[in-house]
């Protein structure tokens, strides 16, 4: 007969945490076993380019954010071998509140700044960190947050931060905007909240952009501030390539810019430009900057010749986008959908099983010898194959025939359901 004791411990047995752990992977874990070294964690080897090494196999890569191509520009280089061979990889030391401060952050500052037309700009260390840490730090709890429902993980992210009310709104529908808008103002009316509205310039999946210009827009009839998350645009989109609000001639409505080094930058870390009030708020209340460690010197002053390429290079965006309209324009006139893509992100959508998006996958890789992303559900829709192209300027026209080639042919064999076969993929010799 069981005892008091024993009773009592049945509720007070505390559960391993390490238990769940080891009995769930995650949704993306779970496949580590099949898919660690190929489909997920794959290691390419070689000078960052189109023409990489991928399992000791020369590949055609169309996997790097390296937009511009400035991971292996001569004078890129040269900046950032030289800068560590002065200052070493860890200088400055510690964050930028504490002992991370230099001159060269201040100069990329001002130099951001005056090229996004805002009045002051702030250095992140990271870009994902950065996007969270900056929503936290300009809401409160009495304020609300509207975004897009189609927004990156790092917002997503931020937005679970945040603890006052938060609606979505149905993916560059104004319409649905506009509702959430009436919605959130009708709460914080007589409140000493306000209106946040995140959307990102371009989405980095789809290649879409957002409806900056219809956003803004409704500035007119609501009072809210806007954050965009401009990633994919920095760099890429715009006359001078100072993003997508520049392309959709609305920079001065928005009120805070975000863009990242990992893109079009060749680089890392991330910058917010704003106000010079708001971004001296930002200094003092974003807390991935004041209690991390700064961007090391060796990447601002690499960063610094980055931006000065950038500005002075014009064609850089130019041979991007060359290739870019070659890939894009010939990926449509073979029928394949890509969707509402109007940057240089190129995704190629089929339809197909988990089973034969991998086989896919292996088969361009294998007997093709072109690298590309694959995604499929929960990102995107069951029974649909999204694999993701990202152009770069050091692409050439022989690259984007080649891969159309390729294309074309693999998009027959899934028709005629080649790929349905787990084991259907056979290696050339």
């Amino acid at each position: 007969m069981p005892t008091f004791a024993s009773f009592l411990n049945t509720f007070t047995m505390v559960k391993d945490l390490f238990e769940r752990i080891q009995n769930n992977k995650g949704p993306l874990g779970k496949w580590a076993s099949q898919a660690e070294g190929y489909y997920v964690f794959p290691k390419l080897e070689g000078e960052l380019g189109p023409r990489m090494k991928f399992h000791g196999k020369d590949i055609l890569n169309w996997s790097l954010n390296d937009y511009l191509g400035l991971a292996n520009h001569p004078e890129v280089r040269k900046a950032d071998a030289d800068a560590a061979a002065q200052y070493g990889a860890a200088y400055p030391m510690g964050a930028r509140m504490m002992s991370g401060h230099t001159d060269a952050h201040e100069q990329l500052e001002r130099e951001l700044a005056a090229f996004v037309q805002k009045e002051a700009a702030y250095l992140l260390n990271f870009g994902y960190q950065g996007i969270m840490s900056a929503i936290d730090a300009l809401v409160t709890k009495n304020d609300i947050i509207v975004y897009d429902v189609d927004a990156h993980a790092c917002i997503i992210d931020g937005v679970r931060l945040h603890q006052g009310k938060r609606y979505v709104y149905t993916h560059n529908d104004m319409e649905s905007l506009e509702k959430q808008l009436e919605r959130a103002t009708k709460l914080i009316e007589g409140t000493e909240g306000g209106i946040l509205v995140i959307t990102e310039g371009v989405f980095g999946m789809s290649g879409a952009q957002g409806n900056l210009k219809g956003v803004v827009e409704l500035k007119k009839k609501f009072d809210f501030r806007l954050l965009v998350d401009d990633a994919h645009g920095f760099g890429t989109m715009g006359p001078t390539g100072a993003g997508t609000d520049e392309e959709q001639g609305v920079q001065d409505g928005v009120d805070v810019y975000f863009g990242t080094f990992a893109k079009s930058m060749a680089g890392i870390g991330a910058f917010v430009a704003a106000s010079e009030d708001v971004v001296n708020f930002l200094r003092y209340n974003m807390r991935s900057q004041t209690f991390a460690k700064t961007i090391p010197m060796p990447m601002v002053i690499g960063l610094l010749k980055r931006l000065e390429l950038l500005r002075s290079n014009p064609e850089l965006k130019d041979n991007l986008w060359k290739i870019v309209h070659a890939l894009q324009s010939g990926l449509r006139e073979r029928g394949f959908d890509i969707g509402k893509t109007s940057s240089p992100v190129t995704p190629v959508f089929l339809s197909g099983t988990l089973n034969e998006a991998t086989n896919i996958v292996m088969d361009l890789r294998e007997n093709y010898s072109i690298f590309c992303s694959i995604v499929t559900y929960p990102v995107v829709p069951k029974g649909v194959i999204m694999l993701r192209l990202i152009p770069s300027a050091i692409h050439t026209l022989a690259d984007v025939e080649e891969t159309l080639k390729a294309y074309s042919e693999v998009a027959e064999k899934l028709k005629a359901g080649y790929y349905e076969n787990k084991s259907a993929v056979e290696v050339n010799a």
